[in-house]
């Protein structure tokens, strides 16, 4: 986890550096007419959940309670962090670039909910056929 805030911190100062070369060099119009497709700096310290581990196929009823716990949580992770995203749409100084970084940002995480859904749902029906095959 420290990892990670040492890269989300680095982000700011990477941003500020990339601004001040194009500045310098005379292409920042150039740049701010192409509308750079990034998230702005507001949406960048939204913190993206991590996904819960994988559920192992032959996982067994306290397994499964376990999991659909994680994935509850992590649902809820969701939610604040595509509020967090959409607390920053309303920015004045949005680009059409960041705006597009924002749609896509939340498209991925409503993707990635979906993904780790199916995959409990998958053991889930695994766990009910295992249990039927035994009966």
């Amino acid at each position: 986890m420290k990892k990670m805030m040492t890269q989300r911190n680095d982000k700011p100062l990477f941003l500020a550096a990339t601004f001040a070369a194009l500045l310098f060099t005379g292409t920042w119009a150039q740049a701010q007419e192409e509308s750079a497709v990034v998230l702005p700096l507001e949406a960048q310290t939204c913190d993206l959940p991590t996904a819960p581990p994988r559920i192992p196929e032959d996982a067994d009823y306290d397994a499964l309670v376990e999991a659909k716990q994680l994935v509850q949580d992590f649902q809820a992770a969701m939610v604040l962090y595509r509020g967090c995203l959409d607390n920053t749409k309303g920015l004045d100084t949005l680009t059409d670039g960041n705006r597009l970084a924002l749609t896509q940002a939340h498209n991925y995480s409503v993707e990635m909910e979906e993904r780790i859904a199916e995959q409990f749902n998958v053991a889930v029906r695994n766990y009910k056929a295992q249990k039927a095959a035994a009966e």
